[in-house]
C-alpha cells in the first residue's frame, strides 16, 4: 500500500516538474518579445526624424534639431553641439514603439494616469512636416510600466519603464560634451607647444606619422595615437553646470599655460589650450564655447616634448614580411632574398638556400634595434650599412653604423632622418654576430 502510494506521488512530482519547466520555457521564450496582441504606438524610421522635442512637467523644452550640414545639434534651452549617439538613442527608442497591453480604449480621465498635463512629452518632427507628440504619464502600480498616450488617438497604454528612461533626457545628456571635435580618422597635422618649446607632427599621405618640425625625425605611431586618443576622449563633466562654468573661465585666466595644441583635419584647424593652477587642470577649445576643469590624463598626455614622441626603433618594418636584406659589414658583404613560393618563402643568398632559423634569428635582431638616446652630432665612418626591404618590395629602409668617438658605443643614421640613434656596442655586436651566424641550408635526410 505504501509503495503504490509512494509511485503515485512519484509521478506526480514528475508531471509537476515537466509543467513548470514548460511554463518557464514560455516565459523565456516571452521575454525581449511584445505581447501577442501588443500595438504599434510609434513607427517612426530614424532617417525620417528632423528635430525632437522633449518637455518635462513643469520645466522648459529640450529641443535637438538636424542642421544643415546633418548634424544634430541642440537648438534649446541653448545652443550646443549634439551627442550623435546620445540623439540616436532617442530616435531608436521611437522608431519601433510598442504597448505592452491596451489600457482603455477611449480614455476620457488623463489626470488618473498623471498625463493632464503630462509628466513628459517627446515631440518629433519628421523631414516631411509631421508630427507626433508622446504623452508619458505615472507608473504603473506594479512600477514596472508606465501609462502612455499617443496625442490625438483616444487610446491609452502601458509600456515598459525603460523606454520613458531612454526618453526623459534634458540638455546635459543631450549635448556633446568632447571638449574638442575633430576627425580622428583624418587628422593629418599637429602643432604642439609645450615644456618650452614648438614642435610639429605630420602624416603624409599613406605613409607613417612624423615629427617634420624643427627638423626631419621617424615619430612612434603608438605615441602619436594616445595624443590623438586623449584630445578625441578629452570631456566635460556630465553635471558641469554655469556656475562651474565661471569658476573654470576664472581659474583659466590667471592660470599658467601648459600645452597648446593646433589639430588639422579637413576641414581645417582646431586649437585646445590647457593651464595649470595649483593642482587643477583647465582647457579650452575653439570648437567649444566656454572653459572646462579637466583630468590630469589630458594634461599629461600633452604636456610632452618632441622627444617623447620619436621612434626608438631604428627600423620600422616591425612585423611586416621582409624579402631583402642586403649587409655590408666591413670588408664583408652579403645579400638575402626570399624567394616567395607554395612553402610561403624560401631565403637565398648567391644562389644557395640559406638556413631560415639563422636567418629569422638576425631579423629578430634588426626588428629589436633600439635606442638608448637620441644624438644630434658625432656621427662617423660607417662600419656596417643594412638596407632591408618589406612590405611587399613597397618599404625599403637604408641604416649605417659607425663606432663613436667618445666611448664603445654606436650610432646608427636612418635614411630620411635628420639625427642619430645612440646604440649600446653589446646590441651592435649581436646584430653583427647574428648575420655572420647565418648559413647556407643543410640537405634534408632522405627517409629509410
Amino acid at each position: 500500500m505504501k509503495l503504490g502510494r509512494m509511485l503515485t506521488a512519484a509521478v506526480l512530482l514528475a508531471a509537476l516538474g515537466i509543467v513548470v519547466w514548460w511554463s518557464n520555457k514560455q516565459e523565456k521564450d516571452k521575454a525581449g518579445k511584445p505581447a501577442a496582441d501588443a500595438v504599434r504606438i510609434l513607427d517612426i524610421p530614424p532617417a525620417t526624424v528632423k528635430e525632437i522635442q522633449i518637455q518635462r512637467r513643469g520645466g522648459g523644452p529640450t529641443t535637438v534639431q538636424l542642421n544643415d550640414k546633418g548634424q544634430w545639434a541642440l537648438t534649446q534651452p541653448k545652443p550646443f553641439p549634439a551627442d550623435a549617439s546620445a540623439v540616436s538613442g532617442l530616435s531608436n527608442t521611437t522608431m519601433k514603439l510598442d504597448s505592452q497591453r491596451l489600457v482603455d480604449p477611449n480614455v476620457t480621465d488623463l489626470a488618473a494616469y498623471g498625463l493632464a498635463p503630462a509628466m513628459l512629452e517627446v515631440r518629433i518632427t519628421r523631414k516631411d512636416g509631421k508630427t507626433s507628440k508622446l504623452l508619458i504619464g505615472e507608473n504603473t502600480p506594479a512600477n514596472d510600466a508606465v501609462y502612455v498616450k499617443l496625442d490625438g488617438d483616444p487610446r491609452l497604454f502601458t509600456v515598459s519603464s525603460v523606454n520613458k528612461t531612454a526618453l526623459d533626457k534634458d540638455y546635459k545628456d543631450l549635448r556633446d560634451r568632447h571638449l574638442l571635435n575633430f576627425d580622428q580618422e583624418k587628422v593629418t597635422k599637429f602643432e604642439i607647444t609645450a615644456k618650452n618649446q614648438s614642435f610639429e607632427i605630420s602624416k603624409p599621405a599613406g605613409g607613417d606619422w612624423q615629427i617634420s618640425k624643427p627638423k626631419a625625425m621617424r615619430a612612434e605611431n603608438l605615441q602619436v595615437d594616445e595624443l590623438i586618443t586623449k584630445l578625441k576622449n578629452a570631456q566635460m563633466d556630465a553635471n558641469f553646470t554655469d556656475d562651474d562654468a565661471k569658476k573654470a573661465g576664472a581659474a583659466f585666466t590667471g592660470a599658467a599655460l601648459m600645452a597648446t595644441v593646433k589639430v588639422t583635419d579637413p576641414t581645417g584647424v582646431k586649437t585646445f589650450e590647457v593651464r595649470k593652477a595649483k593642482e587643477d587642470f583647465y582647457a579650452k577649445s575653439s570648437t567649444l564655447e566656454g572653459t572646462y576643469k579637466v583630468g590630469k590624463d589630458v594634461a599629461d598626455g600633452l604636456d610632452k616634448s618632441a622627444s617623447d614622441f620619436r621612434n626608438k626603433k631604428v627600423f620600422d618594418f616591425g612585423f611586416s614580411e621582409l624579402t631583402h636584406v642586403d649587409v655590408i659589414d666591413g670588408a664583408k658583404s652579403v645579400i638575402f632574398d626570399k624567394v616567395i613560393d607554395k612553402a610561403g618563402g624560401t631565403w637565398m643568398s648567391g644562389g644557395k638556400k640559406m638556413d631560415s632559423t639563422g636567418l629569422q634569428a638576425f631579423t629578430d635582431k634588426l626588428r629589436d634595434l633600439t635606442a638608448s638616446k637620441f644624438a644630434d652630432a658625432g656621427f662617423g665612418t660607417p662600419a656596417v650599412t643594412i638596407t632591408v626591404v618589406s612590405n611587399q618590395g613597397k618599404h625599403r629602409e637604408k641604416v649605417e653604423i659607425a663606432p663613436m668617438a667618445s666611448s664603445g658605443n654606436f650610432l646608427a643614421r636612418h635614411d630620411g632622418d635628420a639625427s642619430f640613434y645612440e646604440l649600446e656596442a653589446n646590441a651592435v655586436k649581436e646584430l653583427r654576430q647574428a648575420a655572420g651566424d647565418v648559413r647556407e641550408a643543410q640537405p634534408e635526410k632522405k627517409k629509410k
